[in-house]
């Protein structure tokens, strides 16, 4: 379970295994975002790539 919160990164994705349960933060020291698209011009269009899916046994530990 991630609770160490790193307030530089505000995050509310719940599936994420950096994803800080306790609060809408990463876990993480930095991230790193990217895009899916040559000339991305909407925010659906930037990613995550530090985004990793929860562990099945880790899902729903949310406190």
């Amino acid at each position: 379970m991630n609770t160490k919160a790193n307030h530089s990164i505000k995050c509310s994705v719940n599936e994420c295994e950096h994803h800080c349960n306790a609060e809408n933060y990463c876990s993480l020291n930095c991230v790193t975002i990217g895009t899916h698209e040559a000339n991305p011009t909407l925010c659906k269009c930037v990613d995550c790539e530090s985004f990793q899916l929860k562990n099945k046994t880790n899902q729903g530990s949310v406190k």
